[in-house]
């Protein structure tokens, strides 16, 4: 079932989401070759906390051996989503995905950045720039009386018009009292179909975007995903609102 969220639950919502969002600026600023996923990771967990959040990621169940051990999702390269925060340090010239979910007094928020690391290459930086382009495209459909698949197809006729391939096996999500609600938000598929949107749907909307092939491979952790070419892919992710006047976009927070 879909909630449709009243103005009051959605101010309990953008607080999470703001959260969020100077999470991933605070993020931003942190990262550069030579630091750490999990000092990252270490610095995630301190900034949510203080901020009154929890970091909703850490301990949540999926088909993985054991819950997520980490606050945040950092992805290098390959790894499409849920790359589990380790000793490793980043590299000059990587791309790395981060996601974040804060949960404060039983609301949730959700989004996701891809950062540069150094000095990228072209094709990395045009992969990123896409893909977070793909969104703006799609959002710009995010408004009541449109189907749900009209994002997403115009999410995939954008990046596929870019030479890149969308990611099939993951798709976006609505989100409020839960971390992952109804309805599911693919990045992918042919316009018109339903459910029809509505003001007051809070949803998660994240492409995924691959260099090469859009197939993936989960790696024996159970948790992280990669391409199944190997070659590098981004992530982009916001929460919005929709209300009658347009889509409000909860998780993006100017930086100071």
């Amino acid at each position: 079932m879909i909630t449709i969220y009243s103005r009051k639950e959605i101010d309990a919502i953008r607080r999470s989401c703001r959260v969020v969002g100077e999470a991933l600026n605070y993020m931003g600023e942190l990262i550069r070759p030579g630091i750490t996923t999990k000092e990252l990771d270490d610095e995630l967990e301190w900034f949510i906390r203080d901020k009154g959040g929890r970091p909703a990621f850490k301990g949540i169940k999926g088909d993985a051996p054991i819950p997520f051990p980490a606050s945040g999702c950092f992805s290098i390269d390959e790894v499409v989503v849920h790359g589990i925060p380790s000793k490793r340090k980043l590299k000059d010239g990587e791309i790395i995905g981060v996601d974040v979910g804060v949960e404060i007094d039983g609301f949730y928020g959700d989004a996701a950045r891809t950062f540069l690391v150094g000095d990228v290459s072209f094709e990395k930086r045009h992969l990123v720039e896409t893909t977070e382009e793909s969104f703006w495209k799609g959002v710009e459909l995010a408004e009541p009386g449109n189907m749900l698949s009209d994002i997403s197809h115009r999410i995939q006729k954008f990046a596929e018009g870019r030479g890149f391939s969308v990611v099939r096996a993951l798709v976006g999500h609505g989100v409020g009292r839960n971390l992952h609600e109804e309805p599911q938000v693919p990045n992918y598929g042919l316009p018109g179909n339903g459910p029809k949107l509505r003001s007051g749907m809070v949803l998660a909307i994240e492409p995924m975007i691959n260099t090469g092939v859009y197939d993936v491979n989960v790696l024996q952790d159970g948790w992280t995903i990669i391409t199944a070419d190997n070659k590098p892919s981004a992530h982009y992710e916001n929460t919005i609102v929709i209300f009658q006047e347009g889509p409000d976009i909860l998780t993006l927070v100017e930086p100071d």
